[in-house]
């Protein structure tokens, strides 16, 4: 058959046509660890490595597509019902290897990194993720929602928290500083310092955090260092979504400011302490609770 004959630029075309199909469904995005991820399709079989990692898939419309995820993954409620694969610090890589996934979403600063690496090396495709600004929990709605092909599900969902943030940042844009110390852990006792992602929210609703200069995202400080720093507010989150039992100990500190005049604010954990959607009810309870903190003055 000549290589010019009607059958042969059929089959030419259409073998172009295949790969030129194969090269449209391959997706790509940079990773919060300036690596380029890609798939030869949209994953379809997915593991997450944080709870954090869960919610941002669900919100990115994902959530069909979970096959695993480590301990405390609870929202949203169906998350609860997926295979689990360890712990964000101790990984079961034979459970995560069994659920073949065709991706997984590991926590930079959060997952052992030589179990992540160790799930590279056996083939899987690792996007690692930790967003450092409320901008970053946005775009990683949509870098997933890419590697997921649920683009339009995980644009609306960027699109509605950019616009709840931005409103939030007009409204107390002009506000009174408030002096903040926020607990993110009692014992040993941990706070956040100006990079982590909980100062940001301090800072949108007119909030300094006391202990911004300080190394380390969640640094160790004690308890004479809140004396000396004292804030006129102390938000704490706790054990649970409804226990602000670690504000009880401060209220023996009676000549802190924020003792003196009931400063003492709880923000449900998960509205705060993960880096997703939710924290835009954390922040908005957060600016609630600084309100307050300025009526009181």
């Amino acid at each position: 058959m000549p290589p010019t004959s009607p059958i042969s630029r059929l089959l030419l075309a259409l073998s172009l046509a295949l790969l030129a199909t194969a090269a449209s469904a391959r997706v790509c995005v940079d990773d919060d660890a300036d690596r380029r991820v890609c798939l030869e399709q949209p994953a379809r079989r997915i593991v997450a490595l944080s709870p954090g990692a869960t919610e941002l898939l669900y919100d990115a419309g994902a959530g069909e597509r979970l096959v695993g995820a480590v301990s405390f993954s609870d929202f949203p409620p169906e998350a609860k019902a997926l295979p689990r694969v360890g712990s964000y610090k101790r990984l079961d890589l034979e459970a995560i290897l069994a659920l073949q996934p065709d991706l997984v979403v590991a926590w930079v600063s959060g997952n052992p990194a030589a179990q992540v690496e160790r799930l590279e090396n056996l083939g899987l495709t690792v996007y690692r993720g930790e967003p450092r600004r409320f901008a970053g929990v946005a775009d990683t709605l949509e870098r997933l929602a890419v590697l997921a092909g649920t683009k339009q599900a995980g644009a609306a969902a960027a699109a509605r928290f950019r616009d709840g943030i931005a409103e939030l940042r007009q409204r107390f844009a002009d506000a009174d500083p408030v002096t903040v110390f926020y607990e993110v852990w009692e014992e040993p006792l941990m706070t956040v310092n100006g990079e982590h992602l909980i100062s940001e929210a301090i800072r949108t609703c007119g909030g300094v955090n006391v202990f911004a200069d300080l190394p380390g995202l969640a640094p160790r400080i004690g308890t004479e260092a809140v004396i000396a720093a004292d804030p006129e507010a102390i938000v704490a989150g706790g054990m649970g979504e409804n226990n602000p039992a670690w504000l009880t100990p401060w209220k023996r500190f009676r000549a802190l400011t924020a003792v003196q005049r009931d400063n003492l604010f709880f923000v449900p954990p998960s509205t705060l302490q993960r880096p997703t959607p939710q924290m835009l009810a954390g922040t908005r309870l957060l600016c609630d609770h600084l309100e307050r903190a300025r009526a009181r003055r």
